[in-house]
């Protein structure tokens, strides 16, 4: 199995359906960085497998919690998915309610909370031999990184309306020329900034874990497996705490 190779190659009709995929998805023009590709759907295919499990451990999660008397109050005796869930709740909601406060953390905490899971499962699928990250490709980061550049402005635009666009022109009106394309180009960094900070990360991350696999598979990739799970967690805290700011940012109102 080479280092672009997963277990979705064995799947039948893989080949047949990346073909039909590339002649309306595949990308034939070069610019700069962008230079020839080859067409692929490893990615698409992990990203649908993590989603697949997220709905699946929601769907456990809930029917434990019908299950228990006491409304899901009282953890379970044995550790199982509902633990796991729990104990990724609490860390999330911890790390939004430290961002936003306590007050626009419960408001935000689907979406921020949602990007958590997705992306800590996405970067932890690299530690399972055969598989490859769907956030080491720019594909599954940009589109995250735009879905939460666009609910920033909507967030933004449902609390403060119209008056929102103020915050671009700076404070006075006569500095609106000097701070309209100052903002314009800060905002338009962010996506790229979260793009590219995980793509760098989580890349690296998976070529260290593959080399060693490759070279001694046995007991020497332990300490880089753990080392991989640490730098999935970060990732994904540091694109979840950055993208609560921003929202806590945008829909913050001025004190007076």
């Amino acid at each position: 199995m080479g280092p672009h190779s997963s277990w979705f190659d064995f799947l039948p009709g893989i080949e047949t359906l990346k073909h039909n995929l590339e002649i309306y998805l595949g990308r034939e023009w070069t610019w700069q960085v962008f230079q020839a590709t080859h067409f692929e759907i490893t990615h698409v295919l992990g990203a649908a497998l993590v989603v697949v499990l997220c709905i699946f451990g929601a769907a456990s999660y809930a029917s434990s919690i019908k299950r228990s008397d006491d409304g899901g109050l009282v953890p379970p005796p044995s550790f199982g998915i509902r633990n796991v869930f729990e104990m990724l709740a609490d860390m999330v909601h911890n790390l939004v309610e430290t961002a936003m406060g306590p007050k626009d953390a419960p408001r935000y905490l689907p979406l921020v909370g949602s990007l958590f899971v997705l992306i800590l499962f996405c970067n932890m699928l690299s530690l399972i031999p055969g598989f490859l990250p769907p956030t080491d490709t720019l594909k599954t980061n940009v589109g995250l990184a735009m879905l939460v550049f666009v609910m920033t402005h909507v967030y933004g635009l449902r609390a403060h309306g119209l008056a929102y666009l103020k915050h671009f022109m700076g404070p006075l009106w006569w500095l609106a020329p000097l701070m309209l394309p100052i903002e314009i180009v800060s905002h338009i960094a962010r996506p790229m900034s979260l793009s590219i900070r995980l793509l760098g990360n989580i890349s690296a991350d998976h070529k260290v874990l593959s080399v060693f696999f490759a070279l001694v598979p046995f007991l020497i990739p332990v300490p880089f497996l753990v080392m991989g799970l640490l730098v999935s967690v970060v990732q994904a805290t540091v694109f979840t705490l950055l993208s609560a700011i921003y929202i806590s940012t945008a829909v913050a109102h001025e004190e007076h």
